[in-house]
């Protein structure tokens, strides 16, 4: 069998072969394309704060993920999840509701509606 053992974070920072280059590579472009999507959908500032989740992401497991991009969205993935949960927050606090003074009821057209034969 030729599967690739994982490596520890702690080895891989240390690390100066070509295969642990070609892991940093991979890293900075998926670091690099979830900052840029990240940047486009929700500015800057949040792209800042989804780049140091992403790197602590990283930094959580236990051993570095394999050799292709596909490997690595498990780290942009549980990014992904933390931002959505930082996104959400202001959403699931309650926004407290000003009573209309407009007290007129328009009438809802529906195709579901049946005519007084209808019903007969």
């Amino acid at each position: 069998m030729n599967e690739r053992q994982p490596t520890p974070i702690y080895e891989w920072e240390n690390g100066h072969s070509p295969a642990d280059a070609d892991l940093r590579v991979i890293a900075e472009r998926e670091l690099g394309a979830f900052i840029r999507a990240v940047t486009l959908l929700f500015g800057p500032e949040q792209a800042r704060l989804a780049a140091e989740t992403w790197v602590d992401e990283l930094e959580l497991m236990d051993a570095l993920p394999g050799p292709t991009r596909r490997d690595w969205g498990s780290v942009t993935i549980a990014a992904a999840a933390q931002l959505a949960r930082r996104l959400n927050t202001d959403v699931d606090r309650p926004t407290p509701r000003v009573a209309s003074t407009d007290t007129k009821v328009s009438p809802i057209p529906s195709s579901n509606c049946f005519g007084a034969a209808g019903l007969a």
